[in-house]
């Protein structure tokens, strides 16, 4: 599957807001959307206004690109979130945080959804005592992610469970030493940290 590999601080900026893509990095004053923000590229200082398209299709692509997601899949997404009962953008948004690389790092085993996502692929997690290495894998209330006990000694899972930039949500819980998080619940959207209006990604659908 094709897949953004350029300089990810250049979607923050595209975006105008930090997406939190380079972990600790975007903590600090080096932060590219700290210094330079306005959009990247030649024209990037001009001033432009956005039509009401416009704005809804940047509220898309920040939800996007916050979860590395790419278009399809995210418009799978938002076909589900569509078909259930209650408000389309919550369950939006809560299908996304569900993704297992989104909980590990929310979790604070990884530094960013990108590293939580290679983290995943490369098989160091499990789930309910299997090992599931689908970033895209579903969790479910009770479910058990934990670190597999042969990636337990890596000094990178030691690290990020002793130090992180990050509050835990209240919808999981966490033993840092363990290297574990439960799913208590599922989230509500105050514990969603995504910068975007979920409502504005809906009238963006309803009218393509």
């Amino acid at each position: 599957m094709a897949r953004y590999t350029g300089p990810v601080c250049r979607l923050c900026r595209r975006e105008g807001v930090k997406l939190y893509l380079k972990g600790e990095k975007c903590f600090t004053d080096k932060c590219p959307v700290s210094r330079r923000a306005y959009p990247p590229g030649q024209h990037g200082q001009g001033r432009r206004k956005l039509s009401e398209y416009g704005v809804q299709l940047r509220e898309k692509q920040k939800a996007r690109r916050t979860y590395g997601i790419m278009e399809g899949q995210f418009a799978r997404y938002f076909g589900k979130a569509s078909k259930q009962t209650g408000v389309t953008g919550q369950a939006l948004l809560e299908s996304l945080e569900r993704r297992l690389d989104n909980v590990v790092y929310r979790m604070g085993l990884a530094s960013s959804r990108p590293e939580a996502r290679q983290l995943v692929r490369h098989g160091h997690f499990q789930v309910n005592g299997r090992r599931v290495d689908i970033p895209s894998y579903s969790v479910k209330t009770g479910d058990v992610v934990e670190v597999r006990e042969a990636s337990r000694q890596k000094t990178r899972f030691k690290e990020m469970a002793q130090s992180t930039s990050r509050g835990i949500p209240a919808w999981l819980e966490v033993d840092a030493e363990a290297l574990r998080g439960t799913v208590v619940r599922m989230p509500n959207r105050e514990e969603i940290d995504a910068p975007v209006q979920e409502q504005l990604i809906v009238e963006w659908y309803s009218r393509v």
